[in-house]
């Protein structure tokens, strides 16, 4: 006889059981999370709660044991694609997105805008509402964060954020999951900022306090985050009880850290700027007398490209250097942000303690 979720629950109804603990049987939907993703767009962490943040990254666990560990094959994107708009270069983020999309059946399309009309031809609402009807999703790489709100206005499809000047979600979702592995758990870490007030930094203050973790930020004066970031995560910090420091002393701001995180000192479009923010950050290199700071247990995070100005080749690859496992868990969570944003399947893999 054959069965299909009908016909078990069906069975189910006779034999008294509830749909629901059927459907975790059959589907692996845990009874014990109750979160809805599907159709929401990620522009910015920000607008996601606790919970969200901890089901995002239990489904990339999900993902990555039962299709890298366990060899299973999950077509969970078949017949749908993905619009994919990249304004700058990138390697980790077009790659984990390109492979990954495809990985789960689906089909991404990459679009440079030396491919498409966007900024020569056709505006942005145009081209927001023209994919639309074409694609299930559209993730774009931007300059101009606003441009990001623009298109959640005008599409009628999820928006995902692949880097704007204001946030890099993916990037920081891809840091907790690693940490996730490495520690067990992210509530009580401190984790510590050396560099500059930028984007990826920006991601890690609307987020950290969320998930209990104490955040220390080392920045040169005139560099320091966006102050309506930093309102927002002052209030964080109070509301989820965690400590937050925000000085322009890297020795001060390692003092006990878990995690030294730091980026590069000049991002894409800052290139005229390099001999002024060469000399602001003198002092700022991650190195060994830092990490002597740290906690026993610190590793080290940087979301690559990496110069030796920002942390010196003895940290960089050493043991306690996580980068490239990093590098790799962008593939994973941005595969689970598809998956959450796109379908109705949930984790199989027992969830996680954070």
């Amino acid at each position: 006889m054959l069965f299909n979720v009908r016909n078990l629950f069906s069975i189910a109804k006779l034999a008294g059981t509830s749909k629901q603990l059927l459907r975790q049987f059959w589907c692996g939907l845990p009874a014990q999370m109750n979160v809805h993703l599907k159709g929401r767009d990620l522009v910015t962490l920000q607008n996601y709660k606790a919970d969200e943040l901890k089901y995002l990254l239990w489904m990339a666990s999900d993902l990555k044991q039962r299709i890298k560990h366990k060899g299973e094959y999950l077509p969970l994107m078949q017949g749908k694609s993905l619009a994919m708009i990249f304004q700058k270069r990138s390697t980790r983020t077009r790659l984990s997105a390109e492979t990954g999309f495809a990985l789960l059946g689906g089909h991404p399309s990459f679009l440079t805008t030396q491919d498409i009309h966007l900024g020569t031809n056709e505006n942005l609402t145009d081209t927001a509402r023209v994919l639309s009807s074409m694609t299930n999703a559209i993730l774009a790489r931007v300059y101009k964060h606003n441009d990001l709100d623009l298109m959640t206005k005008e599409a009628t499809i999820p928006i995902i954020n692949g880097l704007s000047d204001l946030h890099h979600p993916l990037q920081i979702l891809a840091d907790y999951l690693t940490l996730q592995e490495h520690y067990g758990g992210l509530n009580g870490l401190t984790v510590t900022w050396i560099g500059d007030g930028n984007n990826v930094l920006h991601s890690i203050m609307t987020s950290a306090a969320k998930l209990g973790m104490h955040l220390r930020i080392a920045t040169p004066k005139g560099f320091e985050p966006d102050f309506r970031i930093t309102q927002i995560t002052e209030q964080y910090s109070k509301e989820y009880g965690t400590k937050l420091l925000l000085t322009t002393d890297p020795l001060e701001a390692a003092d006990g850290a878990n995690v030294l995180v730091t980026d590069t000192w000049i991002s894409m479009g800052q290139e005229e700027e390099k001999k002024e923010r060469l000399k602001a950050f003198q002092g700022y290199q991650v190195t060994m007398q830092t990490a002597k700071s740290a906690a026993s247990n610190w590793t080290f995070l940087h979301c690559l490209p990496r110069k030796p100005e920002e942390v010196d080749d003895e940290v960089f690859y050493s043991a306690q250097s996580l980068v490239f496992q990093e590098a790799e868990n962008r593939k994973w969570t941005i595969m689970a942000v598809m998956v959450c944003l796109l379908t109705d399947y949930s984790p199989q893999l027992q969830k996680p303690t954070f």
